[in-house]
Order: C-alpha cells, then sequence, then structure tokens
C-alpha cells in the first residue's frame, strides 16, 4: 500500500485594522483594499469618529477638540471588547491617524501573540509645528505632541511613513535607530483615477491656439504653497492660460487678499468639488500642478494629487524633491520639477507646456507607473514590509 501525504496549505495572512483611522482618506482606503488584493484575510475593527473633518488642522476651539477625544476616549471600550473576540491573527494595523490607537491596543495585542503595525503617514508635531508653525517648538501644545509621538512610534513593531524620504527625516526628528522607519507609497484608488477615461478637455475641438488649461486642487496649507502658484499667474498674467484652483484651508484668507488687491481674471476659484469629481476636472486640463512649499516636509512626501494625476495620464508640474524622485527619477516627457517656492521658474515650466490639442499623444502620459502604484502594488509594498519585520522576529 502506498501512503502519499500533501502539505498543509498555508494559511493566508490574517491582518486586523483596528482603531479609530480615518476611512475618509484615500490613504487608508488603499491600505485596506491593497491587503485584501494581495490575499491577507483583512478584518476591520474600527470605527469612524473623523467623518465630515476634511482638515484636522482647521478644528478650531477646545470645546471641539474636547468633544472629538472625547468620542475617541468612549470608542475604546467597545473597539478593545470587540477585538478581543476576533479569531487569531498575525499583525494589528493601525492606520491614520494611529497615536491614540497604539497606546490603547499595545498591551492587547501583545497577549494575544500579534504584531503591531502603525501607519505614522503624517506627524502631528511636525505638521503643526514644524510645517504650517501653527505653535512654536516651546508651545505646551508641541512639547506634549513630540513626547507623545516619540513614545507611539517606539511601542509599534513596525512603523511606516508614505515614503523613504520622509521616513528618513523621521528618524532624525525623533532619534530613531537607522532604518527602524519603513515606507509605504500612497498610491492611487485606481478605478477612481485612471487614464482610460473618456473624458474630454473643456473646448474639445476648439481651435490649435486655444489657452492652456492649468488646474491646481488641494488644502490651502504652506505645502502646497498655493501663493507660489499665484504669483506665477501674476507673471502669466498676459499668456494664454486659463486657471482653475480648487480647493480651501489655512492660507485660504491669504491667497484671497492677493487676487483682491490684484485681481486676475483668468483665475477661477473653487472652494470645493467632491471627490469623485476630481477625475473631470484633471482630464479637462492640460496640465496640473503639485505641490511648491519651501518646508522639509513639503521635500520628503508625495502627496496624493500626484499619484492621482499621474494615474489619469495627466502631465504635472511639481516641486523637485527627494521624495517626488522615488515615483518620478527618471522625469519622464509630461513631467516638469521645478525649485521649491520659486514662481519664476514655475512660469517659465508652464510656459513651456502645450495644449493637448497641439501634443502628440503617440506617447501616453505615464503609462509604465500606473502597476507601480494601484491598490495592489501598494499592498504588496506593504506585505514586503511586513515581512522584513516578521524575520526580524519577536515584539510579540
Amino acid at each position: 500500500m502506498t501512503i502519499t501525504t500533501t502539505a498543509a496549505a498555508t494559511p493566508p495572512l490574517r491582518v486586523v485594522l483596528w482603531g479609530t483611522c480615518d476611512t475618509g482618506k484615500p490613504r487608508v482606503r488603499i491600505l485596506r483594499e491593497g491587503l485584501r488584493a494581495n490575499g491577507v484575510d483583512l478584518l476591520e475593527c474600527r470605527t469612524d469618529i473623523w467623518n465630515e473633518i476634511q482638515d484636522k488642522s482647521q478644528v478650531k476651539g477646545a470645546s471641539r477638540w474636547i468633544g472629538l477625544l472625547a468620542r475617541v476616549v468612549l470608542a475604546y471600550p467597545a473597539l478593545i471588547w470587540r477585538y478581543l473576540r476576533l479569531p487569531r491573527h498575525d499583525w494589528v494595523l493601525l492606520g491614520y491617524p494611529a497615536i491614540p490607537d497604539i497606546f490603547v491596543i499595545r498591551l492587547f495585542a501583545w497577549l494575544r501573540g500579534s504584531r503591531v503595525a502603525m501607519d505614522w503617514f503624517l506627524s502631528a508635531y511636525d505638521t503643526v509645528v514644524e510645517d504650517r508653525k501653527l505653535v512654536g517648538r516651546s508651545h505646551p501644545l508641541a512639547v506634549l505632541l513630540r513626547i507623545t509621538e516619540w513614545l507611539a512610534v517606539r511601542l509599534a513593531t513596525c512603523v511606516f511613513m508614505d515614503t523613504d524620504a520622509h521616513a528618513r527625516r523621521m528618524e532624525l526628528l525623533f532619534h530613531l535607530p537607522e532604518r527602524r522607519c519603513g515606507s509605504v507609497w500612497v498610491g492611487v484608488e485606481a478605478r477612481s483615477f485612471h487614464a482610460s477615461s473618456t473624458i474630454q478637455r473643456e473646448g474639445a475641438g476648439a481651435l490649435p491656439d486655444a489657452p492652456l488649461q492649468v488646474l491646481f486642487y488641494g488644502q490651502f496649507i504652506p505645502l502646497h504653497g498655493v501663493p507660489t502658484i499665484i504669483e506665477a499667474a501674476y507673471l502669466l498674467r498676459d499668456a494664454a492660460i486659463d486657471w482653475r484652483i480648487i480647493g480651501r484651508g489655512q492660507e485660504a484668507a491669504r491667497v484671497r487678499a492677493m487676487l483682491e488687491a490684484n485681481p486676475l481674471p483668468r483665475v477661477q476659484w473653487l472652494k470645493w468639488v467632491e471627490y469623485d469629481e476630481l477625475l473631470v476636472y484633471i482630464k479637462r486640463a492640460d496640465v496640473c500642478l503639485g505641490i511648491f512649499g519651501t518646508s522639509e516636509k513639503a521635500a520628503s512626501v508625495i502627496p496624493n494629487k500626484a499619484f492621482q494625476i499621474v494615474a489619469a495620464g495627466c502631465p504635472i508640474v511639481t516641486r523637485d524633491s527627494p521624495a517626488i524622485r522615488e515615483l518620478l527619477a527618471q522625469q519622464p516627457p509630461c513631467v516638469r520639477l521645478v525649485p521649491a517656492g520659486d514662481p519664476e521658474a514655475l512660469a517659465i515650466a508652464l510656459n513651456a507646456c502645450t495644449p493637448r490639442e497641439q501634443r502628440a499623444d503617440s506617447i501616453p502620459c505615464h503609462a509604465a507607473l500606473g502597476a507601480r502604484i494601484d491598490e495592489a502594488a501598494i499592498g504588496a509594498q506593504l506585505l514586503t514590509l511586513l515581512g522584513i519585520h516578521s524575520q526580524r522576529g519577536s515584539n510579540r
């Protein structure tokens, strides 16, 4: 009698997405769907408390913050109860903003023999103090944020940012060991931003000398450098360029004052459009703008919009930086990188752009990048990082 044996199938990696992560942000959704696209058994044990808050730095007043913090604290007992009833799992993933969650889940994950991966994504201290300069470094809030984050990142088994440049910068800022912080790109929701869309440019079929259509969208924060865009528009006042700016935020009052003091008739400012409508505006533009801020943080990140513009196949002009070169190292034909905070350089770059009707369409923009930035690719990046930390062992 012949006895044959077969190896037991390896069970899929099981990950729990836990806590108060903001699923209103593409970052969290892309990580979630990316893991599933790679065959991970992803369980969700979370609650939404950040819905309808687009820019957390613009939450004003002590009472509003106290109310939000109360919602977070009150959510934890139920989340812990649900977590303890989940089946055995390999990792707990904390999505942005993860800092409060790590202090609650770390002990319970350890008791269950699970590692904890924390998407640091944006440092609260860096954002509030170093980049947006809402308070000084010696302000009690700044001290509290720095101490809290210093401890939080040391509690996680695996901590990661959005770019390698950002990770290295955070290691220096928070005195972490070299390569303690990993990186996973933001990526893009491929179904929402895709080059195959049939949306036409506004004025499609217009004469070849139609104006260049330039689009910027995003929060008006220092990192984005919206005043630099307005200054470039002043320099190109007499050029055949129509500008569309979409957004609001911290620097909106400054931008409004600039436009009121010196109006630009060819600049259209929309305060808001729905997320699902962004592709329409991108596809109708001849060129889209990235970020132009001069801070160290601006040099360390690749914003959502850069991935979205690339996925939609639209030319992009953005600031040069170590971070953007992780994605666009070769500066393909549809990419123009300019010095940070330099309206003259931005104006020169835009002046060299041509409307879609005048471009040869034989080489689609960014065609080779799509498969590197969709959900599956981002999920694969995260799995590689988790595998590295699994091989290092412990913290169980």
